[in-house]
């Protein structure tokens, strides 16, 4: 149910945060230039008017995720820090101070799924907006990275216990009675493991490895054979994981690299302090001359870098309104020349090349440090969200949270470079007044 609108004409005995708080700080700045309604006419679809309990505001939560992202915390320490935090509270519509925490922590949670992808993609629209003409540039760079996913590194071993663990709740959950339920085998084997590194340690460690994947595998079978009908299809689809990942072998394709995701895939960027990486493929396109970032896309498939391009371009033209006319890209977008009408450019021996076009393919290498703080600075290091969507989720939160927080570095430059200009304008009128031909040092 939609919450009904505050009246603000009757103040309190309080005085308002307008009256209190800093009208120069960022976030105070940034409150006023967002266009909140937008999410409340593009949300409020997702309520109902009449029935339920009534809902947090939309500005609030969407305030809250915003928030998340800009200051790196998680959804229990930005609902902990709103209450303690006025900037917050004002940036969430309050008008005076709320000694209480705005929601649980999980309403968060829901509120990502009510909105879903297009919610999100629409504050990442917002974001793009904001940075006014420093976004309209059509020359970009691309690039793309890992984002990874919230997982343990995946090893058979680990899968394997995890499959009997999850059979052995399916097990008590349904009242099964099984024939063994292998605990004390299981410990004694991984008490085996532990001792690969010693004489004669490696080749019992193997035959405990492979031990424990019979003792799963005949688990799964049991389940099956003693499951109900119902039973058997309530729990289908994790028999057929557990099935698939006792089947499968080092050289396939398409391997379960965790039971809880198991759409994460492995990655292999030629990094030389991390061979693999397992989450996601994210595509980023930014400005060349102001390094707004203007497309974020996350893929779940191990693509070749070039057939990332023509959605990543179909994403731009969506948030932006118009085309791409040259996009600049590292050697492994080898590939097509040109999509729909944006030219692609990758480097290559070339004497005739221009003094243009070379400082082009120089400033692509901004791209880079982009992604280092879009990575350790805004979420994007390792992803919490759950599934496929939480993926897509966070890709163009964090990239949505560092196009806020380059607007607001750049209001706090502004206002530093007036303060000295009006400074130095002071001494310089000082100077003249009585005769002294001092000149400022800074």
């Amino acid at each position: 149910m939609l919450t009904k609108p505050k009246n603000t004409t009757q103040l309190g005995f309080f005085i308002t945060f307008e009256d209190q708080l800093n009208h120069e700080h960022p976030l105070f700045q940034l409150a006023n230039h967002i266009r909140w309604q937008v999410f409340e006419d593009a949300f409020s679809k997702h309520y109902s008017a009449t029935q339920g309990k009534p809902a947090k505001s939309i500005r609030l939560m969407v305030s809250l995720l915003i928030l998340k992202q800009l200051r790196n915390l998680s959804d229990e320490s930005i609902v902990e820090q709103w209450s303690e935090n006025a900037y917050y509270q004002y940036f969430g519509g309050e008008q005076i101070f709320r000694p209480e925490q705005p929601c649980v922590a999980t309403e968060l949670v829901e509120f990502r799924k009510r909105i879903g992808t297009e919610g999100v993609e629409l504050i990442f629209k917002e974001s793009i907006r904001i940075n006014g003409k420093d976004s309209n540039d059509d020359t970009l760079s691309g690039d793309t990275t890992v984002q990874e996913k919230n997982i343990t590194y995946p090893t058979d071993d680990k899968l394997y216990k995890k499959i009997i663990d999850k059979c052995l709740i399916i097990a008590e959950k349904e009242q099964i009675e099984l024939r063994q339920s292998y605990k004390y085998t299981i410990k004694k084997l991984s008490i085996i493991q532990r001792l690969r590194r010693n004489k004669g340690g490696d080749l019992k460690a193997r035959k405990a490895s492979k031990k424990i994947k019979i003792i799963a595998g005949r688990l799964v079978r049991e389940l099956e054979r003693k499951l109900s009908a119902t039973a058997l299809n309530k729990h289908s689809i994790d028999l057929a994981l557990f099935t698939k990942v006792l089947a499968q072998k080092r050289s396939d394709s398409n391997k379960i690299y965790s039971l809880h995701e198991p759409h994460v895939k492995c990655y292999t960027k030629g990094k030389e302090h991390k061979k693999f990486e397992f989450g996601s493929k994210v595509s980023i396109l930014v400005t060349q001359k102001t390094g707004v970032i203007v497309g974020a896309l996350n893929f779940n498939d191990t693509l070749h870098d070039s057939k990332t391009l023509p959605d990543a371009i179909a994403q731009y033209e969506r948030l932006t309104g118009k085309q791409a006319k040259d996009i600049f890209l590292d050697r492994g977008y080898r590939g097509p020349k040109k999509i729909n009408q944006t030219n692609l450019h990758t480097p290559k021996p070339n004497p005739n090349i221009t003094k243009t076009k070379r400082k082009n393919h120089r400033r692509r290498a901004a791209i880079e440090p982009t992604i280092g703080h879009l990575k350790h600075d805004y979420r994007m290091i390792r992803n919490y969200l759950k599934g496929a969507v939480g993926d897509e989720m966070n890709v163009m939160l964090s990239a949505a949270a560092m196009n806020f927080k380059r607007v607001m570095n750049l209001w706090v430059l502004s206002l530093k470079f007036f303060i000295e200009k009006i400074c130095f304008v002071i001494i310089k009128i000082f100077c003249r007044l009585f005769g002294l031909m001092l000149k400022p040092t800074f």
